[in-house]
């Protein structure tokens, strides 16, 4: 929270990019004439400061004497503060002998310090030297599996013995208590970065812990981790894009980095891992003087800024290893390289250009906007719009040292990689010719800027800019200036980058589904479970839980004040919330039909994307509204359709106009139906190759509904190539002609004629001398609709099935196995929310929740470990029990009885369920629904038949919650209910046997589960 009154003078305005500084002035006080004066107080320690003139962020770069560098950017949005701790090390900065090694620090820096995770430092850290030094012996005995065998045996008992002392996952206690968000981390080429977002009032929480886990790295619970790694390593091997990718990278980096090694590094290395030289690594750079703190939201400056340095101004700096980067040789000509997979195929080529930070770096960026916009694009008209490819693309893979371009298509049916190959390299002649029109790039242009406007209502999108200035070695002031220099480059500008730069210098990778010849998995160590010390905590932890923090109260959303409701006619309300930030708006038509009522629903607001109407063809129709800075979508759901157009609202007439003339004459076109069609069944064959639509659409329907099902209401093959272009504009006439309901989100006037000034200003805009028609005038001058409303045809619901104690599993290729429990709960009951937000919370909502320490932490049994009570979306519905789990398939049979055991006997854990409860409390009173949320709230909320913001009612009954009371729930609602349980993996790896145990285990058919 905002406390200004704590400085007796404020900064001075910055001119130009200026240094400044935060002052405070003694003051005067009276003596008597027998004593001498008293000494003044000390002046508080200044703070310089640089700022850039009209910057959006508003943001403050400050440097402490030790050479962090603080970036901080205030925004009230909420009482929350989006924090990352970004560091310039990735993993071009790995030992070519020890690849993998930024990645496993990263997950290393959660694992606490000296103080912090620990419950007795000097008993540990003589268990924790031991392993590290047999860790040296391990890597010794490459050529020798028996003693390797051996020298593992030892490392798994003595880590038994150093786990007796340690407190897991103390870290995300912590961050949970104080209701931090999104609590993770990345490591890339360039950077390992540390996320979180949390209250605003918690701030000298969050600034004492994470200095005291940047101030050294302990290796605890070292081989436990180093299994999640090897989870994490087998689902990329699992992976087809990220195969295709690397292979990529292989070919236009040889000898770079960026191409010689991987993030998560080789097998070999995972295998043999050196905590000597992880320790080395921390050491040399995560030093602050190769370190930034990137805070946006509800923060005061100049508190935030003596708070940071309170806490990081002793971390001592050093000299930070210089990279010097390889200077890869020309492409001369194509390299083609072909990899094979389970999934669907593709061909993907990659360009090798200057890094992100060059003038060709801009170039590049516009040249990508040129082919690829969403919109406007050559490749988005030429390729998509006239589905001449099933998809295709193009982007940019931006880094310090170089830079990767990449095109990628997915073939239509019988047609050839060459040949999707062939159509993009055409797509980039046109932009070497200038065969596109002048307004394209002053329109990519302006809706970058857009893009941005939008962007910066987001803490993430703020913090995120600021740290990858850091990253990047730019100033702040350069890196806007980026910005301006992105607005200067013209077409002729691209025609000669394009021409200078993309000749016969590609990569091409061809993806084919086939078996992968070189599939190989991270084998799976004897590893005995650790202690899990749930009850436990440092002193440390307490210290830091004694320091006081404000209490915030919540703010709840109440839909009568927030939204304002009239109706254009009846069957016809408009629901209103106006943006007092910026010049965007919002604008739904939401009707209660969908898939469910007809499945053609779904084709024809596809059909839509197509179609031209009056004089604008299909592809002039979007380059039209990307000209306004406007955008449209029509989404058909199985029981909602939601029409949207969304942009500046300065044209929201002319966008809205122009929409209005597509829904009411859409211009049926046979040719462009039948290549949808074929597209349409090109890409159900190509789900049939996905293993998360298999999985966690497929499966999860048919066990819920059984074999006709939301998924595979479809029409038939023989239903689609039947279908009539008339058939489905008449479908999409009819939108406008049901009861629906507007939604809008703009800084208009609901009624009245003058745009808000201040949004106007800060959207950049020259709104604020124009008049305008308030939004109802404007509708019911542009949304046509009849005189009379018809009624939307009644909802078709699918019965939902019991569900009985069985196992159904699904044939893949795949090194791991995936493993969804599913348990048919009770019907929707707002009474029984506030307790299954506490039993998510404690029991499988995040890195600090049970199933996580236990299945990840203790046991190592997977990456990504999870259990949810999934509350239903709408009012009748049934809720679920989905429990996840993904792991190597040679560990099934201990996952699936680790996941079992928990969801039968919930382990008590008194210490967790305190941090539950703040996390809930912490977290609801520090969020705000805020813009066009409040009107996506307000349709939550009326689906489950509520009228106020249920977190009212979490956030009232949660914190008295005892444990009786959540373990009642979890016995009545969740022990012994019948499970279906869902599995897919390879034939040849999973074990049967142990699958029969859990019921009668019967293999579903790609068929069964897709209806085609």
């Amino acid at each position: 929270m905002k406390k200004p009154f704590l400085l007796l003078f404020p900064a001075l305005a910055a001119l130009g990019i200026t240094t400044q500084c935060q002052s405070s002035k003694p003051v005067a006080t009276a003596t008597s004439a027998s004593a001498p004066a008293p000494a003044p107080p000390a002046a508080p320690k200044e703070y310089k400061y640089e700022t850039v003139p009209g910057d959006p962020l508003q943001a403050r770069i400050y440097h402490l004497d030790n050479g962090l560098t603080v970036y901080l950017s205030d925004y009230d949005d909420a009482p929350r503060i989006q924090t990352y701790v970004a560091v310039r090390a990735g993993s071009k900065n790995d030992p070519a002998d020890a690849t993998g090694l930024a990645h496993y620090l990263e997950h290393m820096v959660f694992k606490g310090t000296s103080k912090l995770g620990t419950q007795d430092w000097t008993k540990e850290k003589e268990q924790l030297d031991k392993i590290e030094a047999l860790y040296e012996v391990y890597r010794s005995q490459r050529n020798d599996p028996a003693a390797r065998k051996r020298t593992y045996h030892q490392i798994d008992s003595i880590s038994g013995v150093a786990a007796k002392y340690a407190v897991p996952n103390e870290f995300d206690k912590i961050m949970g208590a104080i209701g931090g968000k999104g609590i993770n981390a990345h490591t890339s080429n360039e950077e390992t970065v540390y996320q979180e977002d949390i209250p605003s009032n918690q701030l000298e929480r969050w600034a004492a812990t994470e200095s005291e886990r940047f101030r050294e790295m302990v290796p605890r619970l070292f081989h436990t981790e180093l299994e999640a790694v090897y989870e994490e390593k087998n689902r990329g091997l699992d992976n087809d894009f990220s195969k295709e990718f690397e292979t990529m990278g292989a070919v236009l980096y040889p000898t770079h980095p960026y191409g010689t090694q991987t993030t998560i590094g080789t097998i070999e290395h995972l295998q043999n891992p050196s905590i000597t030289e992880i320790k080395k690594y921390f050491s040399a750079y995560y030093v602050p003087n190769n370190v930034a703190l990137c805070l946006s939201g509800d923060l005061d400056y100049d508190q935030t800024i003596r708070l940071i340095d309170k806490y990081f101004g002793s971390w001592q700096q050093k000299p930070v290893p210089a990279f010097n980067a390889p200077v890869e040789k020309p492409i001369t000509a194509p390299v083609t390289k072909e990899i094979l997979g389970p999934q669907s195929e593709n061909v993907m080529l990659g360009y090798r250009l200057p890094g992100r930070t060059t003038r060709d770096g801009l170039l590049l960026k516009m040249l990508d906007r040129v082919l690829t916009n969403g919109q406007a694009g050559l490749i988005d008209l030429d390729l998509n719009q006239q589905q001449k490819v099933l998809q295709a693309a193009s982007f940019l893979d931006a880094n310090n040292d170089y830079s990767t371009f990449v095109m990628y298509g997915t073939p239509r049916q019988g047609q050839k990689l060459e040949d999707v190959k062939a159509l993009l390299l055409a797509e980039l002649d046109k932009v070497k010719k200038g065969d596109f029109p002048d307004w394209l790039v002053p329109a990519i242009i302006n809706n970058d800027k857009l893009e941005r406007t939008k962007g910066y209502e987001s803490n993430v999108a703020r913090a995120s800019a600021l740290y990858e200035a850091f990253i990047e070695r730019v100033s702040w002031a350069d890196y806007l200036k980026q910005q301006d220099d992105f607005g200067r480059i013209t077409k002729a500008d691209v025609v000669k980058f394009a021409n200078d730069n993309f000749g016969q210098n590609y990569a091409a990778i061809f993806k084919r589904t086939g078996k992968d010849p070189n599939t190989v998995k991270v084998v799976k160590p004897a590893i005995t479970p650790v202690p899990a010390n749930r009850e436990t905590s440092s002193a440390y932890y307490k210290e830091l839980t004694a320091l006081p923090a404000t209490e915030l109260q919540p703010v709840f959303v109440d839909y009568k004040k927030d939204i304002q409701e009239t109706a254009l006619k009846p069957g016809l309300p408009v629901l209103y919330t106006q943006n007092k930030e910026n010049g965007l708006f919002n604008l739904y038509y939401l009707l209660d039909i969908g898939t469910n009522n007809d499945p053609r629903w779904g084709l024809a607001t596809d059909y839509l994307q197509y179609l031209g109407t009056g004089n604008y063809s299909a592809a002039q129709l979007q380059q039209e509204f990307y000209k306004l800075g406007c955008a449209f979508s029509v989404n058909s759901g199985p029981d909602r359709i939601f029409v949207s157009l969304s942009g500046l609202d300065s044209n929201l007439e002319p966008a809205l106009r122009l929409f209005e003339q597509l829904l009411n004459n859409p211009r049926p076109d046979a040719e462009a139906l039948k290549n949808m069609v074929a597209g349409t069944l090109k890409a159900r064959q190509d789900a049939k190759l996905s293993k998360q639509v298999i999985l966690s659409q497929a499966m999860v329907n048919f066990a819920k509904y059984g074999p006709k099902n939301p998924f595979t209401n479809e029409l038939s093959e023989k239903e689609l190539k039947a279908l009539k272009p008339e058939q489905l504009t008449a479908l999409v006439k009819k939108l406008p002609t049901y009861q629906h309901r507007v939604l809008y989100y703009g800084p208009r006037q609901l009624t009245g004629s003058a745009a808000p000034i201040d949004a106007a200003e800060k959207a950049g805009q020259s709104l604020a001398a124009v008049a305008r028609p308030g939004l109802l005038d404007v509708l019911k001058a542009e949304h046509k609709t009849p005189a009379t409303l018809a009624a939307v045809p009644a909802a078709k619901e699918y019965a939902e099935q019991p569900l009985g104690r069985k196992v159904y599993w699904v044939d893949y290729n795949m090194v791991q196995a995936e493993i969804l429990f599913l348990t048919k709960g009770d019907m929707y009951d707002k009474e029984l929310v506030p307790t299954v937000a506490l039993y998510n919370e404690y029991f499988g909502g995040g890195m600090g929740s049970i199933v996580f320490q236990d299945l990840r932490e203790s046991k190592a049994l997977a990456y990504s470990a999870s259990s949810r009570y999934a509350n239903a979306d709408k009012l009748g519905r049934s809720n679920y029990i989905l429990s996840y789990i993904g792991t190597q398939s040679d560990k099934l049979p201990e996952a699936m009885a680790g996941m079992e055991a928990l969801l039968t006997e919930m382990p008590v854990a008194e210490a967790n369920l305190a941090i539950a409860k703040n996390a809930i409390r912490n977290s609801i009173s520090t969020e705000r629904i805020t813009k066009s949320d409040v009107l996506m709230s307000y349709e939550r909320a009326r689906r489950l038949g509520l009228d106020y913001d249920v977190r009212r009612d979490v956030y009232d009954r949660t914190q008295n919650m005892t444990f009786a009371e959540l373990q009642k729930f979890q016995t009545a609602k969740v022990k012994g209910q019948n499970q279906t349980i869902l599995v897919i993996g390879s034939k040849d790896r999973l074990n049967f046997k142990e699958l029969a145990k859990y019921g009668p285990v019967q293999q579903l058919t790609l068929k069964e589960i897709f209806g085609y």
